[in-house]
């Protein structure tokens, strides 16, 4: 299977309502090696996401500045220390950021 270098997000074009929400273009993320890189099927949307989108509740250091903090999907390539995940493995993950897109990377563990 080969991936695209680029994928569709949900962007904001400024801190405010769900009016602010939308569709933009990011590079895909590579994963690291202790990563998988999940293909987004579903994402969730909780309280975090919503103070985020109201600027009240800033990205870790380091996060993506992506909305997103749930997904749900199928592993779509794995970094080069994963054992634990094969391409192709539907999954979920918890994550600091980058869920509200078609890919997501993650940390195995």
């Amino acid at each position: 299977m080969t991936l695209r270098n680029d994928m569709n997000i949900l962007d904001m074009a400024e801190p405010g309502g769900p009016e602010q929400i939308r569709q933009g273009r990011a590079v895909r993320p590579e994963p690291a090696p202790h990563e998988v890189l999940i293909e987004v099927r579903a994402a969730g949307v909780n309280r975090a996401d919503c103070l985020q989108r109201r600027g009240l509740y800033p990205p870790p250091p380091g996060a993506s500045p992506v909305l997103g903090l749930e997904v749900a999907g199928t592993v779509a390539a794995v970094g080069a220390s994963v054992r634990r995940f094969v391409v192709g493995e539907r999954v979920f993950a918890l994550l600091s950021g980058g869920g509200y897109a078609e890919y997501v990377a993650a940390d195995a563990e």
